[in-house]
C-alpha cells in the first residue's frame, strides 16, 4: 500500500494525518474527484452519503480532492458526510494513480483530477477500477461490484 500521509479529516471530521496503510486489512473505495462543492462533487458525494450503510460491509470509502483541509471541513458539514476525505493539495496521490491529468475546458487546457474510483483490496492493490466516470449511477455500480465481488 503506498505510504503516502495526507491531512485529511476522518469519518467524524476530526483532522489527522492519514494513509491507505492504515487500512491495511481492509478494502477501500478509493474515489478521486475535482472540487469541493460543485454540483458533479457534491453529488457524489452525496451519493456515497446516502449508500454507506449498504457500502461499508464490504469496504471503507475515502474521498480524495486537492482542495484544502479548511474546503473540505466545510463541505463535510454542509453535506454531512460520513466517510474521510483527503487533501491531496500537493498531488502525490493523484499523481500516484494517474489520476492528474491535463484537462480542457473552453479551449484553456489546465492540470486537474480526472474524476476516477479505486476498489483497493485489503493488501492495497487495485481490484478494480473506473475512469473518466460519470457520477449519475456510479455509486450503484460500485455497490453492485462490491456486492458481486464479496459473494
Amino acid at each position: 500500500m503506498p505510504e503516502v500521509k495526507l491531512a485529511g479529516l476522518d469519518k467524524d471530521g476530526n483532522e489527522k494525518e492519514i494513509s491507505l496503510s492504515d487500512f491495511k486489512g481492509r478494502r477501500i473505495v478509493l474515489y478521486f474527484y475535482p472540487k469541493d462543492n460543485t454540483s458533479g462533487c457534491t453529488q457524489e458525494a452525496c451519493d456515497f452519503r446516502d449508500n454507506m450503510n449498504r457500502i461499508t460491509k464490504y469496504a471503507d470509502v475515502i474521498g480524495v480532492s486537492p482542495d484544502s483541509i479548511k474546503s473540505h471541513k466545510s463541505f463535510k458539514m454542509k453535506q454531512e458526510l460520513n466517510f474521510i476525505l483527503l487533501s491531496d493539495s500537493e498531488h502525490k496521490l493523484s499523481e500516484l494513480y494517474g489520476v492528474w491529468k491535463e484537462k480542457s475546458m473552453y479551449g484553456r487546457k489546465y492540470m486537474g483530477i480526472e474524476r476516477s474510483t479505486f476498489v483497493l483490496d485489503a493488501d492495497g492493490k487495485i481490484e478494480k477500477e473506473w475512469r473518466k466516470v460519470k457520477v449519475k449511477g456510479h455509486v450503484d455500480e460500485i455497490i453492485g461490484y462490491l456486492t458481486n465481488a464479496s459473494i
